[in-house]
């Protein structure tokens, strides 16, 4: 099976096969010999910002000379994304490689009667071989969805578990209030293993403090004081991390949002966690913070233009404390899937920023919100001018002139921040 092929059958796997329980995933893996085994995995989920930390966390060690891999997701163009070593992307033919043997341990399954894999199980499965192929020695590990019935989440003994910040999202599988997806979140919590997290919502933070507790797992707590601001551009934020665990370490995130100071404040952390022989000096810990590239996520992709894959409330309120720190003329291009609040966060993008033009589109396919629809919530709640055009492409050739001088910024949907990233790869840069 060679790379196009490997894709067009990822790709169509939706359409006859659905989320298996974990005994289904566990033989999978087992029948790939559990190449998790022999690797050092750190295990992060959370609602936003999981991307992020491990981000955060494989430069570090990636800087710092250890053979580092990193599985995440989604990927926002190529599916090859999804899995990097040392900061590289793998080949198409190493991804290729790796998903034909998945294939053929499906098909004995199947054979035997278990189930076909779902979509992201076979990604996962495909990682776990391409990072043992690689014979990488720590594994940066992001959940899917949730965490305890996530397919990573069959990973025995990590050195580390990771959880992030906590708000609503896929409520319709998760829970319907902040305790009752930590909970979720938390079933990532392993019998001994030390946990870091952000603590700064008081209610998850006492679900993941207790389930912590009640798996003698050490915790360690991140809380907004910990990191004091000491000076911004528009390209990175200057901070002082005093987090108690550790000396003060002055650190540069390359990024203009706050939130991204509390992740990488969390892969800080993290690494002292895993590390306290200190065999990553300081200096190599802050420069591999300085040297992470996260794709769209608060991302400059062009001299004022950024992508920002704010697509829940919790990252819609960060896109908006984020931009009231920034000067100037701010113009906007929006898109959203229709399961998203996207009324809610429309009103609150507009009541929180000022916008001197707004360009509305659409993403096509099953979840579409069509431009038009979109632009009329927008001209409910904002006096700026409102122009809906379907094509993305046009619609960033459009939202580019109507910027002037001022700064563009593209939110409301990783899929539009993917599209975006196609674009400008083929147009742009």
């Amino acid at each position: 099976m060679n790379y196009t092929e490997a894709v067009a059958y990822i790709e169509s796997t939706p359409k006859f096969t659905k989320k298996n329980g974990p005994e289904n995933t566990r033989e999978l893996i087992r029948r790939i010999g559990n190449p998790e085994r022999k690797m050092k995995v750190i295990h992060v989920a959370g609602t936003n910002g999981k991307g992020s930390v491990c981000a955060f966390l494989s430069s570090i060690l990636t800087n710092a000379g250890k053979r580092t891999g990193l599985f995440t997701s989604p990927h926002l163009v190529d599916i090859t994304e999804r899995f990097e070593i040392n900061g590289e992307q793998v080949s198409q033919e190493g991804f290729a490689r790796a998903f034909t043997r998945v294939m053929q341990v499906t098909e004995e399954m199947m054979a035997d009667g278990f189930a076909h894999p779902a979509y992201f199980e076979l990604l996962f499965a495909a990682g776990l071989l391409i990072f043992e192929e690689a014979q990488v020695e720590y594994l940066v590990l992001e959940t899917g969805l949730g965490g305890r019935l996530d397919a990573t989440n069959l990973v025995e003994r990590p050195i580390a578990t990771v959880i992030t910040s906590i708000s609503l999202d896929h409520m319709e599988y998760l829970g319907n209030t902040v305790a009752e997806i930590a909970a979720e979140k938390a079933g990532i919590i392993k019998e001994g293993i030390p946990v870091i997290y952000d603590g700064r919502n008081p209610e998850a933070a006492a679900v993941i403090g207790a389930r912590a507790a009640q798996l003698h797992a050490k915790a360690w707590r991140y809380e907004e004081p910990m990191s004091q601001i000491l000076g911004k551009t528009d390209k990175s934020i200057d901070f002082l991390l005093d987090s108690g665990y550790d000396e003060k370490m002055k650190v540069t995130v390359p990024y203009l949002a706050p939130y991204q100071v509390v992740n990488s404040s969390l892969a800080l952390i993290t690494l002292r966690v895993i590390d306290p022989e200190r065999s990553i000096s300081t200096a190599q810990a802050v420069e591999g913070i300085a040297r992470t590239c996260w794709p769209g996520r608060m991302e400059t992709v062009m001299p004022g233009v950024v992508l920002d894959g704010a697509h829940n409330a919790d990252g819609i309120n960060e896109f908006i404390r984020t931009l009231q720190n920034v000067q100037g003329e701010r113009s906007l291009l929006f898109s959203a899937v229709v399961e998203k609040e996207y009324e809610k966060m429309i009103r609150e993008i507009c009541e929180g920023v000022p916008f001197s033009s707004i360009v509305v589109t659409q993403i096509d396919g099953a979840r579409v919100v069509p431009a038009e629809q979109l632009a009329e919530v927008f001209r409910k709640y904002t006096d700026a001018p409102v122009t809906a055009v379907a094509d993305v492409k046009e619609a960033f050739a459009t939202a580019l002139r109507q910027r002037g001088d001022g700064m563009l910024f593209c939110a409301g949907s990783l899929y539009l921040v993917g599209e975006l990233k196609a674009i400008l790869r083929e147009e742009y840069i």
